[in-house]
């Protein structure tokens, strides 16, 4: 496993969101953490991150507990975060906004060049503020960005979220192709549909628990356990 989380309980403050969460990643997986919203999904990624740490339980990192570590110091192991929000800067290009974010390829590593190539949408704009993108081009631009760091893993908040449904189709087969590359991610997302194609192992969380994980397939077909926690 390159990614273990181990019995983690999460707290802001006095209010606990993640109760016991375990989940595991293979190098190579694609994995979906699906619930409503509220129910801890971006918490997890965030406590992996280092960003609101876990009060007790273990994160383990290609063997590692990362637990206690920096943001900074997690992503210089190989983690990258695509926040829910986005946070592109608004004032820089998207050649900046690519560029500020670069860290130096070895071997296959991220260049602008391949980004370009991932994401053709951005090579015409490359010029453009960020803050002057649309949502959908935002949303290339913050994965796109997250690469350029050369992450093993890459940590998705709500990537289909506010999109419509053909820039959202799009994205998918973006993800796709970098799930076939070799790219470990583990989205988070409240659309199931999303997940699909892009998935093949899914946890469910409710209420700050995992409960129900299993084979993507065996989920499409489980109407009841949709019904029961997706409201599908």
């Amino acid at each position: 496993m390159i990614l273990e989380v181990k019995n983690i309980y999460t707290s802001y403050g006095l209010s606990e969101v993640l109760f016991g969460v375990n989940l595991e990643l293979d190098k190579g997986e694609a994995v979906a953490l699906i619930g409503r919203n509220g129910v801890g999904k971006t918490t997890l990624l965030l406590s992996i991150m280092g960003l609101n740490p876990p009060k007790s339980g273990e994160i383990l990192w290609q063997g590692m507990n990362i637990v206690g570590k920096q943001p900074y110091e997690i992503a210089q192991r190989g983690i990258g975060l695509v926040p829910e929000n986005r946070e592109i800067f608004a004032d820089l290009t998207v050649w900046e906004n690519l560029d500020v974010a670069r860290k130096n390829p070895t071997g296959n590593g991220w260049t602008v060049e391949k980004i370009f190539a991932l994401f053709p949408a951005l090579e015409p704009i490359r010029n453009r503020k960020g803050g002057y993108l649309s949502g959908g081009e935002q949303q290339m631009l913050a994965i796109a960005r997250t690469l350029m760091g050369n992450p093993e893993l890459l940590l998705l908040d709500e990537t289909s979220e506010g999109l419509a449904p053909m820039i959202a189709r799009q994205l998918q087969n973006q993800l796709i192709e970098l799930r076939d590359r070799g790219v470990t991610m583990l989205l988070a997302e409240q659309n199931f549909q999303f997940c699909v194609e892009t998935c093949s192992r899914a946890y469910i969380l409710e209420k700050g628990q995992v409960l129900w994980q299993g084979r993507m397939d065996d989920l499409k077909d489980n109407e009841e356990v949709k019904s029961r926690y997706l409201l599908l």
